[in-house]
């Protein structure tokens, strides 16, 4: 019985070996597992920590963008209000200086009125083909005289015989100073009648009138010419009305 061999040793060291073999090759899949495991894990580590970076860089993107666009608008709404001033500034300009042209106008246009109004009241009422003749007079009251041969009869409401008459306010009366406010071109509310007398005959008379403010003194002739009233005839320029009439 000694002498016999156990087969049993030897199915057990195979047993074991492939044991062995068996626990290497899980040691083995489970070093690999934990290796792939810390790979990934590195992996997701290192992109955790890229994309904080990408969020900041495009947050910085975006803040300098939005800086951009405000410093444009900015830009802009000075651009705008610095526009507006300038054309307020330029309308205002043109706008003076339309009132500035429109009073240096309006003052020429004045001046050249006064300017008309003193001739018309010089030299009287004057038509269309008229002569002016104006003559120095040796008399010392008087600056010139003036004959205008456009002249005409104011006309008449009298008819019949004429008797010159020298009650104020009659009709003959009324007549002769329309033919006076005719040649001096002074209206008969702007005007003083100084005296009104025969001319040296029946159907002659001489005038002294004033404007209200004393500044233009005359002297005027009339002739009655029958059915077409008193017409002037000469008017004298005065200096003064002392020794007028």
């Amino acid at each position: 019985m000694s002498n016999e061999q156990n087969p049993y040793p030897s199915r057990l060291k195979k047993k074991n070996r492939s044991n062995s073999i068996l626990n290497m090759m899980i040691g083995l899949v489970f070093t690999l597992i934990l290796i792939t495991g810390a790979f990934i894990f590195l992996d997701n580590g290192e992109e955790n920590a890229a994309e904080p970076e990408q969020v900041e860089i495009a947050s910085d993107t975006e803040q300098q963008t939005s800086e951009e666009d405000t410093s444009a608008a900015e830009n802009e709404a000075t651009t705008e209000e610095t526009t507006d001033t300038d054309t307020a500034v330029e309308t205002e300009e043109s706008t003076e200086e339309a009132a500035e042209d429109t009073e240096a106008e309006t003052a020429d246009e004045n001046a050249a009125a006064e300017e008309d109004n003193a001739d018309e009241a010089e030299e009287g009422k004057v038509t269309v083909g008229g002569k002016i003749t104006r003559e120095e007079s040796n008399d010392p009251i008087v600056e010139e005289t003036v004959i205008n041969t456009s002249w005409e009869p104011v006309g008449t409401s009298q008819s019949g015989n004429h008797v010159s008459v020298y009650e104020k306010g009659s009709v003959d009366w009324n007549e002769k100073i329309q033919a006076i406010s005719y040649a001096t071109g002074l209206g008969e509310d702007n005007m003083y009648i100084m005296m009104v007398k025969n001319g040296g005959g029946p159907q002659k008379s001489i005038g002294v009138v004033q404007s209200k403010d004393q500044s233009q003194k005359y002297r005027v002739h009339l002739e009655w010419v029958d059915s077409e009233g008193w017409k002037p005839v000469k008017m004298d320029v005065l200096k003064t009305l002392d020794g007028a009439y």
